[in-house]
C-alpha cells in the first residue's frame, strides 16, 4: 500500500532542495556592441535578461530573441534590458551583433570579448556549448542552454526563465522580483 501526505502538509513543508541559483553568476568584463567595456552589472541599474546564444543563431535564439523582446515590451525598456553574451565570437563581434539583435528589441545588447574573458563568463554561469555542424548558408551551428537568466541592476542572479513560459508569465515572474526588490 503506498502511503501519500495530505495536500496541505506537503504544501506546509519547507523545500529541502537547493535553490537553482545558488551556485549562478559573477564577475565578467566583455565588450558591448557598441564598443564599450560592460560587466554584469547594469550600468543604469535596470534588471536584466541574460542568454548564452549568438546574434545569428537560426535555431533556438530565433525562438529565445523575440520572447525576450516581447517581455522586454511587457515590463518596459526603462526597468527590464535584454542581453546576450554570444558562444561565436568569430561571427559575434561589435560590428555585426547590432544589426540582428537590434531586429528584436533596439534595447538588446549583445556581449563578446576574449576566448579568456568569455570562460570567465560561461563559467559563472554553467554555460556549456558544442559546434555541431556547419550549415552552408548560415555558417557553425552550436548546440547551447536556453534558460534566460533574470540578473538584478547589480548582477545577482535573481532565477532561471526556461523560454517555455512565454512571454506574459516571464513577465509576470519578473514583476514579483521587482515589487519584493
Amino acid at each position: 500500500m503506498i502511503r501519500t501526505l495530505p495536500l496541505m502538509l506537503v504544501l506546509a513543508m519547507p523545500a529541502a532542495a537547493q535553490d537553482l541559483t545558488d551556485d549562478l553568476g559573477g564577475a565578467f568584463t566583455l565588450i558591448d556592441n557598441h564598443g564599450e567595456v560592460r560587466t554584469q552589472v547594469d550600468p543604469e541599474g535596470r534588471h536584466q535578461l541574460l542568454f548564452f546564444g549568438y546574434a545569428n543563431c537560426q535555431e533556438i535564439c530565433s525562438a529565445v530573441f523575440p520572447t525576450m523582446a516581447s517581455v522586454v515590451d511587457i515590463v518596459g525598456a526603462d526597468v527590464l534590458r535584454p542581453v546576450m553574451v554570444t558562444v561565436d565570437p568569430e561571427r559575434d563581434t561589435v560590428d555585426t551583433m547590432s544589426d540582428a539583435l537590434h531586429a528584436h528589441h533596439p534595447a538588446f545588447v549583445g556581449l563578446t570579448g576574449s576566448a579568456e574573458d568569455l570562460q570567465v563568463a560561461y563559467d559563472a554561469y554553467s554555460v556549456e556549448f558544442e559546434e555541431l555542424f556547419v550549415d552552408p548558408f548560415h555558417g557553425t551551428v552550436f548546440s547551447h542552454g536556453s534558460f534566460i537568466y533574470l540578473l538584478d541592476g547589480e548582477g545577482e542572479v535573481l532565477t532561471l526563465l526556461p523560454p517555455v513560459l512565454g512571454p506574459e508569465m516571464m513577465a509576470q515572474i519578473i514583476g514579483g522580483y521587482l515589487e519584493a526588490g
